[in-house]
């Protein structure tokens, strides 16, 4: 795979050696390894790289004196440790090398936040920078090449999404590698969780998914049609979540008498893994959801905009019992923004009722004829 420059790689390298681990954390296949290869590119003599999936590693790692760890990690100023999770109670042996020797730069990635996440939270606590990294992002590709490359390429974002190894593939390459990634690495992380042994319930659910792209999502339909109760599709929902599989937007309402306020939409971060689950490939011009996967690329696309520059906000969809809606919301600086996601550039008029009822608000549709400067910074 050719050389690729990502957004977070300039946030990353601007926090190294300021005292604090840096701990990365994004899906499996995402690039995360490519990413802090390059970013030891220029230090190599001084930067070790570990795979703590190795099981010699593991037992190099899993231990709690200072003198021991040092010794196994050697002599270097830089110490990567990819998919830090496998480390049994990683968080406290980072926080030994942290507190022991402050000067070593530790990387740690993780391709499941809720196992990373749980593992450091409470040992890091003000000792660590944590990124996110996503598949491939239209900004990242124009970085790389130019716009016209991001218009040739919009089609395949939303029939094989941008998974690095997938987008520098052909059309049956990228299907191929798809239904791999689908099958091999995207529930590795889940199923390692303790009672969680088939992947039968979450293949199912995540079809389910998949089937509602768009439209609101009910965890008592969901339950019924998978045999389980709500409380475990709510907790699979969750891990899928934590694995940056999925994502959730809850519905926004300010308490007017016509909002539905506790409905939630349910979105993939990548429309690849989405379109693999229900194997459609099909060009735009032979689908009957266009639209909704037009909506779900760009909540998607806007969340990686607002997580790459730092950009705090936070994001809804807006409906109204008589079927008056918004696709989302972005609520920042005490402002709201409303947008509206549609294919093709068409007239629309945005509900009366949320403009009048917020009037600091302002409203946008958003075509793929305008979009760039949605998604990027």
């Amino acid at each position: 795979m050719q050389k690729f420059t990502r957004i977070i790689q300039k946030n990353i390298e601007n926090k190294l050696f300021k005292g604090k681990i840096i701990i990365i954390y994004g899906a499996r296949q995402v690039g995360k390894t490519t990413l802090v290869k390059q970013i030891i590119e220029n230090r190599k003599e001084k930067s070790r790289y570990l795979n703590c999936e190795l099981l010699s590693v593991q037992q190099g790692l899993e231990v709690r004196e200072a003198d021991r760890l040092k010794n196994f990690l050697g002599d270097y100023e830089l110490i990567i440790l990819d998919e830090a999770q496998k480390i049994t109670e990683v968080g406290a042996i980072l926080k030994i090398i942290h507190d022991t020797y402050p000067k070593l730069q530790i990387i740690a990635t993780g391709s499941s936040s809720f196992d990373l996440a749980n593992k450091t939270s409470e040992p890091l606590t003000g000792r660590a920078f944590r990124f996110t990294l996503y598949p491939f992002s239209p900004e990242e590709i124009k970085e790389n090449s130019d716009l016209f490359s991001v218009e040739a390429k919009l089609e395949n974002f939303l029939r094989f999404g941008s998974y690095p190894e997938v987008f520098f593939s052909s059309e049956e390459d990228a299907k191929e590698r798809l239904n791999e990634i689908s099958s091999n690495y995207l529930y590795k992380d889940i199923l390692a969780i303790e009672g969680i042994k088939k992947s039968s319930i979450i293949v199912d659910l995540l079809r389910l998914l998949a089937l509602q792209l768009g439209n609101e999502v009910s965890y008592n339909e969901l339950a019924v049609n998978l045999g389980v109760s709500r409380q475990t599709v709510q907790k699979y929902i969750n891990l899928l979540e934590q694995s940056f599989v999925v994502f959730t937007l809850r519905a926004f309402s300010r308490n007017l008498r016509k909002e539905i306020a506790k409905s939630v939409k349910i979105y993939f971060y990548d429309l690849g893994i989405r379109n693999s689950l229900i194997q459609n490939y099909n060009p735009m011009s032979l689908r009957n959801d266009t639209g909704a996967l037009w909506e779900n690329f760009m909540i998607s696309e806007r969340l990686k905009r607002s997580a790459y520059h730092n950009i705090y906000a936070n994001y809804y969809f807006w409906r109204t019992y008589d079927q008056k809606e918004i696709d989302l919301i972005e609520e920042k600086d005490g402002a709201l923004r409303a947008y509206e996601f549609k294919w093709n550039k068409e007239k629309y008029l945005p509900p009366k009722e949320f403009l009048s009822n917020y009037p600091n608000s302002s409203f946008q549709a958003v075509n793929k004829n305008n979009y760039y400067s949605f998604v990027s910074f």
